[in-house]
């Protein structure tokens, strides 16, 4: 009787050798997928403060885009900032809010920490009326190493860099006082 389909020895072969192959493979596509994310990430945070600078100009009227609970990893929100005290008041009215929906690492130098203000002209302003400028960088999860980075300059420009470099910020630690654009 001639037989068809494949024996056990030959189908136990084919698995290891697919189970060798996902090992290798495993590595590289855990890589892409958070690549994948932190360039989503990038994208939505400079489009989030274009919009914001967008709504600044058009309403006439100061708008703070901020990270959810100080974090702009887990997401961020865009509010109207009608009193001056920007997103630490709950009254303010929400304009936009994105939740991340993977948790990324984002950190900003001291400028751009927690919060983005920008005047009814589009200029991005600390709350005593100093020029906010700074850079926000979207983080690899184990090492400090930042990849894209959400750039602010004075004027209110948004740019997005992918400039892979080495970032003390990434590693959770402090910046020097010379280092605030960094």
């Amino acid at each position: 009787m001639h037989q068809k389909g494949f024996g056990l020895i030959e189908l136990l072969v084919g698995l290891a050798i697919a189970a060798i192959a996902l090992q290798l493979v495993s590595p590289a596509l855990s890589e892409y997928t958070q690549s994948v994310r932190r360039e989503n990430a990038a994208q939505s945070l400079a489009s989030g403060m274009r919009n914001a600078r967008t709504e600044a100009i058009l309403r006439n009227q100061t708008i703070v885009i901020h990270g959810l609970n100080d974090d702009w990893g887990q997401g961020w929100r865009i509010t109207l900032d009608i009193n001056g005290e920007g997103h630490k008041d709950s009254r303010n009215p929400l304009l936009i809010e994105r939740q991340a929906v993977a948790r990324v690492p984002i950190v900003g130098n001291r400028p751009v920490k927690s919060f983005v203000r920008f005047s009814g002209l589009g200029e991005p302003l600390l709350p005593g009326g100093a020029f906010q400028a700074g850079t926000l960088h979207i983080c690899a999860e184990r090492e400090p190493v930042s990849h894209h980075q959400v750039v602010l300059s004075s004027s209110g420009r948004v740019s997005l860099r992918s400039d892979k470099a080495e970032q003390a910020l990434c590693a959770g630690g402090e910046e020097s006082e010379q280092g605030t654009n960094a």
